[in-house]
């Protein structure tokens, strides 16, 4: 018989971690590039609360949002967009990130499926503003993200920002309800069909961000500078806009400029440590660093998410930069972790070559999630570092169903979510994906693995992108593609792609055909879309194939 314990039932609030930052590490800065005009600003995180209830006052009583109203952001990462991170789930609505990079007919879908009541957006935003706002019919009010100076960049009737919370106190008292509640929604990115919406709550994201301050996680610690290049549009910015406060990290955001200089720059001025983005970003200030001859010595590690790290990318920035490459997994509906690459203490006398076997692997599970391997029937696989199935996952920050019910097929009668990755995991709890369920490449009843395909394309010294999609085939019903995005100043040669290729893959694996194409298709979350690339290549007849 269980006998319940005698601890105070104290729901989990997200407010609590703004309140905690600024009362023990109250003069720890949020530096921002700012999207409107690229100053930098600076405020710490005493000021940022302050600031924060008086936005809380003037969403409850000038804007009128309710409890569980959806309030949407259209917003680089900025102080401004922190703020909104924790004055709207805070006084108990919900924040809906809106990636700005989709299609803006998704977008208006979005922000009416959501049912949006106001809308916060950066001045780099305000054209598509211009030509959204008078299809969201939801949408009472339009807030650029700014002070009013700014407010003739839009033509669409708008308050600023700064005007908005001028006229408010710093005084509010944060409600306290149930931690199960909604604080945030954040879509899919949709390539096949509508987005689908996932709710996170109070209690997953501080759950999430608990779990992300771990030692092997991320754990950036108060000594810490992490600047998120991964966008606060894009699933939580993996969680660090929670995980630094609760730690007392600094925080460089770096606005809208993305690009090798910029993103240099910052990461030189303020001495950043740690650094999270995807692949994209890193391959495009590899090229700066490597033209300029320029350095990063204060950035100690870069955690890589959104595909898979390139081994090229990991040996470039280890190899020459002394820059730890820490690669993680996860997804929208994962709130996002569920992996993180950290190796063990038993590799330490491991050769340079083995460890980075190692880390080419997605990494290990956090500590939270819960993952199982099955075939097509469903048959769990061991644990053995070679079987390969369908990865499924469960736990307190995975979503168990999607915002006004679509998607129910996602989610097995026992509570999983599949995840629509296959993978393999050994005995150290390393998970490695050998490719998306719907990217496999069946060919003569074997699989090959497109991404481990691109990998390996990527060490050869001409590709700055590469991308492997199935094409049928008559005789093997499927056949690798490769699609390739040249280095500037290299001319196409697909029989030395195929000769470097031969040494670091299976015969049988070798694409039967190789393109080129001018600028590789990048989706709204920095990922290649290989769905775009079907399209291109819908009609390809490889060159031994009679048409």
């Amino acid at each position: 018989m269980t006998i319940r314990a005698h601890m105070m039932d104290q729901p989990l609030m997200i407010s609590d971690i703004l309140r905690h930052a600024a009362n023990c590490h109250g003069e720890t800065q949020i530096i921002t590039r700012l999207p409107e005009n690229g100053e930098i600003h600076r405020q710490g995180y005493f000021q940022t609360h302050e600031r924060t209830k008086q936005l809380a006052n003037a969403l409850k009583k000038k804007l009128k949002i309710k409890s569980g109203e959806r309030v949407s952001t259209i917003a680089w990462n900025s102080h401004r967009h922190f703020e909104l991170y924790y004055g709207i789930s805070g006084m108990g609505a919900v924040i809906h990130t809106v990636n700005p990079r989709l299609d803006p007919k998704q977008l208006i879908w979005m922000l009416e499926h959501a049912g949006s009541k106001a809308v916060f957006f950066d001045k780099t935003f305000a054209p598509l503003i211009d030509g959204i706002a008078k299809h969201c019919k939801g949408v009472k009010n339009w807030i650029l993200m700014s002070d009013k100076s700014h407010l003739d960049c839009v033509s669409t009737k708008c308050l600023s920002y700064e005007e908005l919370i001028a006229d408010y106190p710093a005084e509010f008292d944060w409600p306290v309800f149930d931690e199960n509640a909604a604080a945030g929604l954040c879509y899919t990115s949709g390539t096949t069909g509508d987005p689908k919406g996932v709710l996170y709550s109070h209690r997953s994201n501080i759950l999430h961000a608990m779990a992300c301050n771990s030692a092997d996680v991320i754990g950036v610690g108060s000594r810490g500078v992490m600047l998120p290049v991964v966008p606060m549009f894009h699933v939580n910015a993996w969680g660090i806009p929670y995980a630094c406060p609760m730690s007392g990290a600094t925080l460089v955001m770096p606005g809208a400029q993305m690009d090798g200089p910029s993103i240099h720059e910052l990461l030189e001025s303020e001495n950043v440590t740690y650094v999270a983005g995807v692949p994209t970003v890193w391959l495009g200030l590899l090229e700066y660093l490597q033209k300029n001859n320029k350095r990063i010595d204060s950035v100690q590690r870069v955690l890589i998410g959104g595909s898979a790290l390139p081994e090229a990318l990991l040996r470039a920035y280890e190899d020459e930069y002394g820059v730890e490459m820490q690669q993680g997994w996860g997804m929208t509906e994962m709130s996002p972790l569920g992996t993180v690459n950290v190796p063990l203490p038993k590799h330490d006398d491991l050769s340079r070559e083995e460890i980075i076997k190692i880390k080419l692997k997605q990494g290990r599970l956090v500590y939270g999630v819960g993952m199982r391997i099955v075939d097509d029937e469903g048959n769990e696989l061991p644990w053995d570092g070679a079987s390969s199935g369908h990865v499924q996952v469960r736990g307190p920050w995975v979503s168990s169903g999607y915002f006004r019910g679509a998607g129910a097929d996602s989610f097995t009668k026992d509570g999983w979510f599949q995840t629509g990755d296959v993978a393999h995991l050994d005995g150290d709890g390393y998970m490695t994906i050998t490719d998306r369920s719907k990217d496999v490449i069946k060919t003569g009843g074997e699989w090959i693995s497109s991404i481990d395909l691109e990998n390996a394309a990527m060490g050869h010294p001409s590709v700055a992108m590469a991308a492997v999609v199935g094409r049928p085939h008559p005789k093997w019903q499927e056949r690798p593609l490769m699609v390739i995005q040249l280095r500037e100043g290299f001319e196409p040669d697909p029989n030395s792609i195929l000769e470097y290729l031969s040494g670091q893959v299976p015969k049988w694996w070798l694409p039967d055909g190789i393109e080129f194409i001018d600028e590789m298709p990048i989706g709204a979350t920095g990922k290649i879309l290989k769905t775009k690339l079907r399209e291109i290549y819908a009609d390809y007849v490889f060159p031994d194939v009679d048409a």
